[in-house]
């Protein structure tokens, strides 16, 4: 089995009125590669008429944005022209590559009505190769990923990427990123075998999980080793999981803001881009 290295709590850092806990960097980790950052939106509801999600257009480049929608609803609009509102159980999928700009806030409807609200965002790196590649956007609803059914119907696995149980998630991103949500059942169990040389991504949203012997609850960080290759999950309660798994791309990582390079004089050119307008229009 996999030995776990450690156990890393996220921190809150609330955005305006949006309770959010950030996994991922912290001051106990940086980023488990190519996952480079993680934030945790709610739970939490909302009033009606309320002002909704406060990320309003913002630029990126040089990696990729996963959303998923929990509760509530997401509204994505970008400079390349792509629109769409999200529901809960659904994922965005955007590739910021060479950069464009975006904006994710909240329905008509969810600002007039109020309700429940809880999304993860997930920040995936782009090897340099990818960097400059053209912006794409794809936004899925529930019924579009595909579900498994495990354990006797006490897990329940949301293939978004990669390939689960035989069955191909419902994205194909650029590179070998595998991505799934699971929700367990008290008592739930589920085991998998994962290469050494793979790097995992593993976050507890919901409950209290055990994982490999290790007790892990909502909003830890589990960080593994690269040594064997099993994971034996048991749910202790009602939980959900965000699991992932990618080969380390083992290059330089040079962050600024919203852009993410291989160096500085990247970044710097990056900021030159979006000033001098060639990230595209935004018309929101």
């Amino acid at each position: 089995m996999r030995s776990i290295k450690k156990v890393h709590d996220a921190v809150s850092s609330p955005i305006a009125d949006l309770i959010t806990y950030r996994a991922l960097p912290t001051h106990s980790i940086d980023h488990i590669d190519p996952f480079l950052f993680l934030n945790h939106h709610g739970y939490q509801e909302y009033p009606e008429n309320n002002n909704g999600l406060p990320f309003g257009p913002h630029p990126h480049r040089g990696f990729e944005t996963v959303t998923f929608i929990l509760k509530g609803d997401l509204t994505h609009k970008d400079s390349s022209g792509w629109e769409s509102v999200i529901k809960a159980g659904g994922v965005q999928w955007m590739t910021a590559g060479k950069g464009l700009i975006h904006a994710e806030i909240s329905s008509d409807e969810f600002k007039k009505n109020g309700g429940e609200l809880e999304l993860l965002q997930l920040w995936v790196n782009l090897p340099a190769k990818h960097k400059m590649t053209e912006p794409n956007y794809k936004g899925l609803q529930e019924e579009d990923i595909p579900q498994l059914s495990l354990d006797n119907g006490k897990v329940k696995l949301a293939a978004v990427s990669g390939n689960w149980e035989d069955k191909n998630g419902a994205f194909q991103p650029l590179n070998d990123i595998q991505l799934a949500t699971m929700h367990f059942a008290e008592g739930g169990k589920y085991s998998v075998e994962i290469s050494s040389e793979r790097n995992i991504f593993f976050y507890v949203v919901k409950g209290n999980l055990k994982v490999n012997g290790k007790k892990a609850k909502i909003h830890n960080l589990v960080e593994f080793d690269n040594d064997g290759e099993k994971l034996e999950i048991e749910a202790l309660e009602e939980s959900i999981l965000l699991l992932g798994h990618a080969a380390p791309f083992n290059e330089p990582i040079v962050a600024q803001g919203p852009f993410v390079m291989n160096s500085q004089q990247e970044i710097q050119q990056a900021f030159q881009d979006y000033q001098n307008g060639e990230f595209g229009n935004w018309n929101g």
